[in-house]
């Protein structure tokens, strides 16, 4: 045990009239919504990159955060591990998720690297058989260092696709080693800032490709995660070539991987795309592509993607509506990919921001529970539609469009405007939420 959170205790859940700061209001790992364990249904997971890598800065400022484990050496690497578990252990947190390099030291050569990140894995591994927590997903920081700075495996340079691939497979291996059920691929610079010095259908072609070689390499070597994409629009790249849920169900299409491949939505990717985040699942969920997300909230006055821990039920429950709807979660999960405020200085302030978003997204799951429980809603929707399950109307649609234009003359068809009721429905919709 390390001291870090010492004083803390483990988080439980004391219900809606508690005024623990430590305990849950919301989120009762046990109670039963739609026949699953609440637990089960949002199958939490800790980023481990904003909560114990990320220094506390800002597009304006450095770092503000000072923790025990920060360094290149293996024992910060070792410690960091440490302080981890004791957390998802505090939270009784189901799941994690890593990059590369939030975990090992950065090497000076990509064996170093390899080597470092094994020994690292083979740690986090001998953890995992005397704590709760598993590896919801891992993934490869193919942003940060230089030599991303024009792309992975968009990049012009063959040899840095051959490092990407490089990288990816190291991390494959070592999610499926940890037993991770999924590998996320975030192509943070697979984009470009202008395109006079762009081959875009060069770009795309090859990203495409490396895809596919990531999928073929998940079958060899029998990993029977989800491979996810998590689509945004910007940001660190003028434009992303996965902007959004329907840029990446194309771009799937393409390469003939739609049922090879689901997407990872991120609140805040969503909003910088200009879509809502029960939008993008919804959307997803259509084309048989949602698998997980990552739960935060942006800050709507600021022009960057902020991390913020959710705050309101109402927003999230919309989300949740969405994901109950699509039958849940398969191998995905609701990663707290949200980071605290640069000023947030205190061990506490980590538990306390954690336990105050898995209270909010349990307060939305049961709200959403409840609406979809009722059947009120997919009720109204279902008459708004009813139109199309007469037998004329199914005909109409295997019919030519000569055959749909002679309806209107035959039948003298003059229809008439109805209601979409939505003031009626967001009225239904607040009663729950």
């Amino acid at each position: 045990m390390t001291d870090f959170f010492k004083g803390i205790p483990q988080i439980r859940y004391e219900g809606p009239e508690s005024t623990n700061d430590f305990a849950f209001r919301h989120y009762n790992p046990d109670e039963i919504l739609m026949g699953k364990r609440m637990e089960d249904h949002l199958r939490f997971a800790v980023a481990y990159w904003h909560s114990f890598a990320w220094p506390g800065g800002d597009p304006f400022g450095g770092q503000t955060f000072e923790r025990p484990w920060f360094g290149e050496g293996m024992a910060q690497a070792k410690l960091k591990a440490d302080v981890a578990f004791e957390m998802f252990d505090i939270l009784g947190v189901p799941f994690y998720c890593f990059h590369d390099a939030d975990m090992r030291p950065e090497g000076a050569t990509f064996a170093e690297s390899l080597k470092n990140l094994n020994e690292v894995a083979d740690y986090i591994g001998e953890k995992q058989q005397g704590h709760k927590a598993r590896l919801l997903w891992g993934t490869a920081n193919m942003f940060s260092h230089r030599r991303w700075m024009a792309g992975a495996a968009t990049n012009p340079d063959p040899d840095v696709y051959a490092y990407a691939a490089a990288t990816v497979k190291a991390n494959m291996d070592v999610t499926h080693r940890l037993g991770g059920q999924n590998y996320v691929l975030w192509g943070g610079r697979e984009g470009y800032e202008t395109l006079l010095n762009t081959d875009l259908k060069a770009e795309r072609a090859h990203a495409g490709r490396f895809l596919q070689q990531v999928v073929d390499y998940k079958l060899r070597i029998g990993f029977k995660g989800t491979i996810l994409i998590e689509p945004k629009p910007q940001e660190p790249s003028k434009h992303q070539y996965d902007y959004d849920v329907a840029t990446v169900y194309g771009f799937l299409k393409d390469f003939g991987l739609e049922g090879e491949v689901r997407v990872n939505i991120e609140q805040g990717h969503a909003i910088l795309a200009g879509h809502s985040f029960e939008h993008e699942i919804a959307l997803a969920a259509s084309l048989g592509i949602f698998g997980s997300i990552d739960m935060n909230r942006n800050d709507y006055q600021s022009g960057w993607d902020t991390d913020q821990f959710p705050n309101n039920h109402a927003e999230k429950a919309l989300a949740f509506y969405e994901i109950l709807r699509a039958g849940g979660y398969t191998t995905g999960g609701t990663n707290f990919d949200a980071k605290l405020r640069r000023q947030s200085l205190d061990p506490e302030d980590l538990i306390l921001a954690h336990v105050g978003g898995m209270d909010t997204c349990a307060r939305a799951l049961k709200s959403a529970a409840a609406l979809l429980d009722s059947g009120e809603l997919e009720a109204a929707r279902k008459a708004r539609y009813a139109g199309w399950d007469s037998p004329k109307a199914q005909a109409m649609l295997k019919g030519s469009l000569e055959d749909a234009a002679a309806r209107v003359t035959a039948e003298k068809l003059e229809p008439k405007p109805r209601s979409g009721r939505q003031e009626r429905l967001e009225n239904l919709w607040n009663r729950f939420v």
